[in-house]
Parts: C-alpha cells; sequence; structure tokens
C-alpha cells in the first residue's frame, strides 16, 4: 500500500472546511468533468444510501477511461463532524490504476480563526501485468492532481465569496 498526502491552509473555521470537503459537489467535481487526467473522460456520481453524509453513507462512480469501464463503490468509514472523514472502495471495484483507494481527511484549528486540513489517498497496485504497468505510471502522478483538483476546488469554494465581497465593498 502507498499513501500519497496534501495539506492546505485555509482562511476558515474547520467546520466550514470539513463540510465542504465532504460535499462531493465540490470535493469531486474534478472527477466528473472531462479532462486532460481523465484522458478526456468523466465519472458518474450515483447516491446509493439516503443521507449523503456520515458514516455509513455510500455512492459510486461509473464511466469509462480510456475505453475501459470503471464501476467502484465509495463507503465512509469514519466520520467525526467537522474534523476527520475516512472514506474508501468496498465490495469489487473496477479502476485502472488501483485495485483499492481509502481517502482521508483531517481538519485540525489554528491559531487565527484558520484550519490545517490534511487529506492523503492510500492505494493498492491492481492486479494484472498491463494494470500494473499503467498503476505504476500514473498512480502517484494521478494522486497528487486529485488531492491538488480537490483542495483547490474546495478552496475556491470557501475563500471566493469572501474576495468577491472585498471587490465589492471597496467599489462602493
Amino acid at each position: 500500500m502507498k499513501t500519497i498526502e496534501r495539506t492546505e491552509i485555509f482562511n476558515a473555521m474547520p467546520e466550514q472546511v470539513f463540510k465542504c470537503i465532504d460535499d462531493l459537489g465540490v470535493s469531486g467535481m474534478h472527477m466528473t468533468k472531462s479532462s486532460m487526467m481523465m484522458m478526456g473522460s468523466k465519472l458518474n456520481l450515483e447516491y446509493l444510501t439516503e443521507k449523503h453524509a456520515g458514516p455509513g453513507t455510500k455512492y459510486r462512480w461509473m464511466g469509462k477511461m480510456m475505453g475501459m469501464p470503471m464501476d467502484f463503490t465509495v463507503e465512509v468509514t469514519k466520520w467525526i463532524a467537522g474534523k476527520e472523514k475516512i472514506w474508501e472502495t468496498i465490495d469489487n471495484p473496477k479502476m485502472i490504476i488501483y485495485s483499492w483507494h481509502q481517502m482521508h481527511l483531517i481538519t485540525t484549528p489554528m491559531y487565527n480563526n484558520g484550519t490545517e486540513a490534511e487529506l492523503s489517498i492510500s492505494y493498492e497496485k491492481p492486479k494484472g501485468f498491463f494494470y500494473k504497468i499503467l498503476s505504476f505510471l500514473f498512480a502517484d502522478w494521478y494522486c497528487n492532481w486529485c488531492l491538488n483538483r480537490m483542495l483547490d476546488d474546495v478552496k475556491l469554494t470557501i475563500e471566493l465569496p469572501v474576495i468577491n465581497n472585498q471587490l465589492l465593498t471597496n467599489k462602493i
């Protein structure tokens, strides 16, 4: 198993940062849009549980990448509101560069009302020679891209309204 980690500082309270990262409409957007890292593909998201947050929440990602099917279910296995979340693939995931992955989020309050968010992806390599080569070439690169996109999208969501408000205030 290998783990890739990124830490980001936010000018917001831990509960706000956690809620934003927990919202797949924000932190999962990079997987639902066509991009170079997604090889021009995108995945569809389907919630499998009535609740969309908290322990036991399940959702399914499906689609194709490079013509190969991707279909995997994720379950939230640990959730401490505003502080910590762990979510991982379950059952029999069909992925290309991993056979299994787990994401871990920890938010820590800072002295200046800011928050440090530590986000990581742990993964296991897939079986099969072809998939092992793809994993060797792209898994770490994709992990870093994914972590950067998630945290950057959250930062924009949290801080852009503040910046826009400051711009409007200065114009008046």
